[in-house]
């Protein structure tokens, strides 16, 4: 079920506020596990508007971000052809804490303690309005899917696999 109440400020929210960016909250009921399939379930949005963020590293153990589509996985594969790595490989949870300054599952792409470059999945940016993690478990913010690009400056690309 859905929370209706209204979330305290977080790094992310801080950043969108900072940059002017419009955005509504969206807090549910946090599942370990549940990811964006559960967050778009409670909160009756479609999984592919549900934007993940997930911290991973190069071949050299340096950390980016990917933000992809709630119901579709990352190819590590066509990510590094893409972005000119040898390999990427999703990043240990405590080492993704580390990187990020979020919890996994509370992982923003916005206000990111260290800094690394931000990738997305192309047809992100298509979208009429997205649904992101918000800087902490269980909460979300719709955003128009422009922000990623500007002023956040993260890069598409085509790595989606269907889940």
């Amino acid at each position: 079920m859905a929370k209706k109440n209204h979330i305290s400020e977080t790094p992310a929210t801080a950043w969108l506020k900072a940059h002017g960016v419009a955005f509504t909250e969206h807090p549910y009921d946090y599942l370990e596990h549940g990811g964006a399939q559960h967050s778009a379930a409670v909160l009756g949005l479609d999984p592919f508007s549900v934007v993940k963020t997930l911290i991973m590293q190069d071949e050299r153990a340096r950390p980016l971000a990917v933000l992809m589509h709630g119901n579709r996985t990352v190819s590590t594969k066509n990510l590094a052809r893409q972005i000119g790595a040898k390999s990427v490989e999703p990043c240990k949870p405590d080492v993704a804490n580390r990187h990020s300054g979020y919890l996994v599952g509370g992982t923003s792409p916005f206000a990111l303690k260290r800094s690394m470059p931000v990738w997305v999945e192309a047809s992100v940016l298509t979208l009429p309005a997205i649904w992101i993690n918000g800087g902490r478990r269980g909460f979300l913010v719709g955003i128009h899917p422009g922000v990623l690009s500007d002023p956040l400056g993260a890069q598409p690309v085509q790595c989606a696999l269907a889940e």
